[in-house]
């Protein structure tokens, strides 16, 4: 079975960051660039009341990593490590064995590389830290920067959903999900 993010050895530092499981002080951070339109427009609950987020965001806390740069909080992933499908008969050996991931990162920090420096430590923290096998995002297809963002990572394309994702401005939008396997992962580092 595969370790959480609490079991893991933190902070986990870069050269220009440091990731660390969220706490619940770090709600009002998160929600001051979660709801600027250009980060808020992407995500699945667009976060207006300072006091339900906080409710919220307790409620994340065992999927949610800080990313902060010089002691300040820049932006937040997600990763939620779950059972792969599989035949019954096999399925003890795809418990814990894929993850999720995600993030939503503060457009002051943009432009500079953290986004990127931060999500490529997420997938080694996915493959060593957490043992899955495999890591996935999904993401509306209008939202050019995120799947960008999982190109530059070494994330393959594995779908393109016509009009699947309905938007909170009620048009519906495509989507896609991108994915790396660990040994794709271990032979591009």
């Amino acid at each position: 079975m595969g370790r959480t993010i609490a079991e893991l050895s933190w902070p986990v530092t870069t050269e220009r960051l440091s990731l660390r499981p969220a706490t619940v002080d770090d709600a009002a951070a998160v929600f001051a660039y979660r709801t600027l339109d250009e980060v808020g427009q992407w995500l699945t609950r667009l976060p207006r009341d300072p006091g339900a987020w906080r409710v919220r965001f307790a409620e994340r806390l065992p999927t949610a990593i800080v990313v902060e740069r010089d002691g300040a909080v820049v932006g937040d992933l997600f990763v939620r490590v779950q059972d792969a499908w599989a035949q019954h008969e096999v399925k003890e050996r795809a418990v814990a064995a894929e993850a999720e991931i995600g993030w939503a990162l503060d457009p002051r920090s943009g432009g500079q590389g953290l986004a990127t420096e931060a999500a490529r430590e997420l997938l080694r923290i996915c493959f060593e830290g957490l043992g899955v096998r495999r890591v996935f995002a999904i993401c509306f297809a209008a939202n050019e920067p995120s799947w960008r963002l999982m190109e530059r990572l070494g994330m393959r394309r594995e779908q393109y959903s016509r009009a699947d994702s309905l938007h909170r401005d009620g048009r519906w939008l495509d989507g896609m999900t991108y994915a790396l396997l660990a040994d794709e992962w271990a032979r591009g580092r």
